[in-house]
């Protein structure tokens, strides 16, 4: 009967890269979290979305500007901002401890993506409204256009919504 159906299309972001979107139905979808830090930037009052998957805190960006958070978080509220969003909140995700090395006076590369990325998010003055963060578990963020939604999946867990309208 009258209803909508919307058909679902995933975009893969992957290591280093960003995406943002206004398509309803599009999903921004990156996978395989670790260390790295997936930030998802959404319009509090438009179905407007982007998403970063950030691999280290700072570094030489020439050609892959989205792979650090010095850089790549900036460019990501450049692009949603482009799409027509003025009032941005954030999730952010991932910034495990895999690996029982560690650097830089004991934090580990995790730990220092998910500190840069809040610096950058706070020099941009955008509030965090979810974080999963931490631990020693990969993880799969979706960014839901429709409904501006954010889910997260943990390995060997199911998948919950952190954040939605």
């Amino acid at each position: 009967m009258g209803g909508v159906t919307v058909i679902v299309s995933e975009l893969m972001v992957r290591m280093g890269e960003l995406a943002a979107s206004a398509t309803p139905g599009e999903v921004l979808v990156t996978i395989g979290l670790g260390s790295c830090v997936g930030v998802a930037l959404f319009d509090v009052r438009r179905p407007i979305v982007g998403l970063a998957h950030v691999m280290l805190p700072t570094g030489d960006a020439t050609g892959a500007p989205a792979k650090f958070a010095d850089t790549g978080v900036p460019l990501l509220a450049q692009r949603v901002k482009a799409l027509g969003a003025a009032r941005l909140e954030a999730v952010i995700v991932g910034g495990a401890q895999m690996f029982t090395f560690s650097g830089e006076g004991g934090a580990t590369i995790g730990a220092r993506n998910e500190a840069a990325v809040r610096e950058q998010l706070d020099r941009l003055s955008i509030p965090i409204r979810h974080a999963k963060t931490g631990g020693s578990r990969g993880r799969t963020v979706r960014v839901h256009v429709e409904g501006v939604r954010v889910t997260v999946r943990e390995v060997a867990a199911t998948e919950e919504q952190v954040y939605g309208r």
